[in-house]
């Protein structure tokens, strides 16, 4: 969820940039730069983008892992534990904006 104190104009950021990277860096959130009033862009700290692509990769694992379990239990043929380990390494390997879900 994005603070009404994390919302700020995009000349603000263009001003004085290194408060700014010093606030993102020690509070972890995201910024939101508007144009116009507009949100246009959201700036964060890489640290807090990394834990963030980390927490994404593991509820991809367990969404994986939640489908077989319902796959087994609806009575469908159990997969070898080789062929999910290595959807789910063919999967992780792709950037996370090119991820698709499996279909059966």
């Amino acid at each position: 969820m994005v603070r009404l104190t994390d919302i700020h104009p995009l000349t603000h950021f263009l001003r004085d940039p290194k408060s700014h990277l010093t606030r993102l860096a020690k509070s972890g959130r995201p910024e939101v730069l508007t144009v116009n009033g507009h949100a246009r862009v959201v700036v964060q700290d890489a640290a807090a983008y990394q834990r963030m692509l980390e927490i994404v990769e593991s509820i991809e694992v367990e969404q994986v892992i939640r489908t077989r379990l319902a796959e087994l239990e609806a009575g469908m043929p159990a997969v070898p534990a080789k062929e999910v380990l290595s959807e789910l390494k063919q999967r992780l390997a792709k950037p996370a904006g090119n991820r698709r879900k499996r279909t059966r």
